[in-house]
């Protein structure tokens, strides 16, 4: 795998009295089969902590069908729970256009 392929990401916590616990993890690099692993273990952590999740894409370079069904399943876990909202934002064109050719935007949308 190549330096660019290497999906990492950073967690940073925030607590605003409006909005309460802000969880955002700053993606970079490839979100692919081989990657998806160590994001659902860490975003399944959370989610029972309740507060708000946001997956930061702004570095994200590729998305691959593995990749969506991980935010998928991650999305559905959040609504189950009922105590976290899982968004995405500073997503690419191609990867908003990736969620729109799958229906999957209005899953996040909400």
């Amino acid at each position: 795998m190549s330096a660019e392929e290497v999906f990492h990401y950073e967690v940073e916590k925030s607590d605003d009295e409006k909005a309460g616990v802000t969880t955002t993890i700053k993606c970079h690099g490839k979100l692919v089969s081989g990657t998806t692993g160590e994001l659902k273990n860490t975003v399944k952590e959370l989610i029972p902590e309740g507060g708000n999740i946001v997956l930061d894409f702004a570095d994200l370079q590729y998305l691959d069908s593995s990749g969506l069904g991980v935010l998928v399943g991650l999305k559905a876990s959040a609504m189950r729970e009922g105590q976290c909202r899982l968004t995405l934002e500073n997503l690419s064109p191609r990867v908003k256009d990736l969620l729109s050719l799958t229906n999957v935007a209005s899953l996040f949308a909400s």
